[in-house]
C-alpha cells in the first residue's frame, strides 16, 4: 500500500453514505476502458444527475450519485491504478497529484496511469464551481486561505502541462475527481449557519450538488467509495 504520510486505512470501511457497489452494473465485471482516452469518452457518455432540488443526509439510492461512472472507474483495464484520499484544501494535494501523473506518464513511461482524487472535507470546496464561490461564503469556510476558487486557474495554453496542477488540466491529462456527498453536506450546513433564514439544508446541498465542475463524480461518500477502488485493484494514497 502506498503512502505518504504513513498508513492510515483502518478507518477506510467506516465512511457513512452507502457503497457504490450496491450500484455496480453487471456488464462492468466484463471489462472496461484500457486507455485515459478511452475512459475519459466512456465517463463523458454516462449520466451524471445534476438538476436536484433537494437532497437527504444519507444516500441509498444509486440515483442520488453517479453510480455508472463509478462503476467505469472501478473496471478501467489500464494501469497502474492510483486513488488519493484528498482532505486538506490547502495541502498542495493537486499538486502531488500532478507530480505522479508526470512521474508516470513521462518517467516510466506508463500512457494508461490512470490517477483518481477521492476528495473529501474542505478539499471538496475545490470542486464546485466559482458560482458556487460567489453565491455562498464558501471562501470565509476556507478560513481566509483561499479568496476564490483558484484550483480553477488553468495556466494559458497549458492543456497538457507537466507544469500545471489547475484541476482542468489534471482532467484533461487523465486525472480523474470524485466528490464526497457527505461533504459537500457538510458545506451545506456550514453555509447554512453562516446565512441565518437561508434555503433548507437538502436544498443548499442540492444546489451545491447541481454546481459540481464538469466531470467530477459524485459519490455517496469518499470513505465508502474508497474500498470500491482498492479493490480493483487502485493502490491508496494519503
Amino acid at each position: 500500500m502506498l503512502t505518504r504520510r504513513g498508513a492510515a486505512g483502518a478507518a477506510l470501511g467506516l465512511g457513512a453514505g452507502v457503497s457504490a457497489a450496491m450500484a455496480v452494473p453487471a456488464a462492468a465485471a466484463a471489462g472496461g476502458s484500457e486507455t485515459l482516452a478511452g475512459l475519459a469518452a466512456e465517463l463523458a457518455r454516462l449520466p451524471a444527475r445534476r438538476d436536484f432540488k433537494s437532497v437527504p443526509a444519507i444516500l441509498t439510492d444509486p440515483g442520488y450519485w453517479d453510480a455508472a461512472r463509478i462503476s467505469a472507474v472501478a473496471a478501467y483495464r489500464g494501469g497502474p491504478k492510483q486513488v488519493w484520499d484528498n482532505k486538506s484544501l490547502a495541502g498542495g494535494w493537486t499538486a502531488s497529484m500532478r507530480s505522479a501523473l508526470n512521474g508516470q506518464h513521462l518517467s516510466f513511461r506508463h500512457p494508461a496511469f490512470l490517477t483518481v482524487s477521492m476528495t473529501r472535507g474542505d478539499a471538496q470546496l475545490a470542486l464546485f464551481d466559482q458560482a458556487m464561490w460567489d453565491k455562498y461564503p464558501l471562501a470565509k469556510l476556507t478560513g481566509g486561505k483561499f479568496a476564490r476558487n483558484s484550483f480553477l486557474d488553468a495556466k494559458p495554453g497549458a492543456d497538457f502541462s507537466p507544469e500545471d496542477a489547475a484541476i482542468p488540466t489534471l482532467m484533461k491529462r487523465g486525472a480523474v475527481f470524485m466528490s464526497c456527498h457527505n461533504a459537500i453536506m457538510h458545506a451545506a450546513a456550514r453555509v447554512a449557519e453562516a446565512m441565518p433564514g437561508s434555503a433548507p439544508l437538502g436544498e443548499i446541498a442540492a444546489d451545491l450538488t447541481n454546481h459540481l465542475l464538469p466531470g467530477v463524480i459524485l459519490t455517496p461518500g469518499a470513505l465508502a467509495t474508497l474500498p470500491e477502488l482498492q479493490q480493483a485493484g487502485f493502490h491508496y494514497v494519503t
